[in-house]
């Protein structure tokens, strides 16, 4: 007998780990639209348990349950042709702080979060107002 292959996600009996995490992330990048996935780039994608101490406290948060995603980079919209490369886009999501806020609002698939997370930290990057993430995630619907 062949064991079954394994699940694509995480089941109760274990939280998730960061390569799970990976693999939603990737998953809900796959889902994007074509124009969309085209125009992030190259952004990397990295998933960490928690944002470091030195971060939180640059951005003034206490609480490391409180910062679920992060875009670290330029915003395209404030980008000129002069400018100098630096270093690679990417986004930060917080494993930790995700796995809280889904645990906290018990009404959403995890998957769903970190998509959510992880189209709210591109609307950073493209400089999308709250019509255009409602265009690509329509969260609260």
């Amino acid at each position: 007998m062949t064991d079954p292959a394994p699940a694509p996600f995480p089941t109760a009996a274990a939280a998730p780990s960061i390569e799970d995490f990976d693999r939603m992330a990737e998953a809900a990048f796959a889902a994007l639209p074509d124009w969309v996935r085209a125009a992030a780039g190259r952004i990397a994608v990295r998933v960490e348990d928690f944002a470091p101490d030195d971060l939180l406290a640059e951005l003034g948060i206490e609480d490391p349950f409180e910062l679920t995603g992060l875009y670290d980079g330029v915003p395209l919209i404030d980008r000129r042709a002069d400018d100098l490369p630096g270093p690679p886009d990417a986004i930060r999501l917080f494993r930790r702080a995700i796995l809280e806020e889904w645990i906290d609002r018990g009404d959403v698939a995890l998957e769903a979060l970190v998509a959510h997370v992880l189209v709210h930290e591109l609307a950073h990057h493209f400089g999308w107002s709250d019509d255009d993430i409602a265009a690509i995630d329509p969260w609260w619907e």
